[in-house]
């Protein structure tokens, strides 16, 4: 493994606080999305950006603010390269992201307690604090956090939309405050 330089790292920092173009409560470094900076000579850089899910719209405009602080920081040439393995997932978000997503009122995805890949199922629209989405309040999935509200923290709620302002959340409204709130769904 080679370790990055000191450059390099001053680099990756510095691309990791561009905020996300879509979330911009988020940096790249908190959504998870940004890889690698390799600087080649003494004013070329590559940058290595996976997107949360291929064909991702938000990638140009990722790339485009990357080159413009890079470059203002003195890189002549900046080079965005988008890699797609390993694929990004929700588990890339860092606990400080996650923090931000629900002090900004969106759930922050969930984490599988069970690990491996995530499941997906489509069906009923109602968590409970089994992390149930029974609809009924039976039943059990002890693999799944529960869904909880970012306004008041039930984790009783809904599903009003499985999609939101964009493809990545879902519309959730909360059964014990009644506010509606995004949700980051898992991937």
């Amino acid at each position: 493994m080679v370790t990055a330089t000191a450059l390099e790292a001053e680099l990756l920092e510095l691309a990791g606080a561009v905020p996300d173009p879509e979330l911009p409560v988020l940096s790249l470094r908190e959504l998870g999305v940004l890889r690698a900076v390799r600087v080649h000579g003494t004013d070329a850089a590559e940058v290595e950006l996976t997107p949360t899910y291929t064909g991702c719209p938000a990638i140009e405009a990722m790339s485009a603010d990357i080159e413009r602080v890079l470059r203002a920081h003195g890189m002549r040439e900046v080079t965005v390269r988008t890699v797609l393995a390993p694929a990004w997932s929700t588990d890339d978000i860092t606990p400080e992201g996650r923090e931000k997503l629900r002090e900004f009122g969106i759930a922050p995805p969930r984490m599988h307690r069970a690990g491996g890949p995530v499941p997906l199922a489509l069906g009923p629209t109602r968590t409970h604090a089994t992390g149930t989405e029974d609809g009924t309040g039976g039943g059990t999935d002890p693999g799944w956090d529960p869904i909880s509200c970012p306004h008041c923290g039930s984790s009783d709620t809904e599903l009003l939309s499985r999609f939101s302002s964009t493809a990545c959340k879902a519309l959730r409204r909360c059964l014990a405050c009644r506010e509606p709130f995004d949700h980051f769904k898992e991937l």
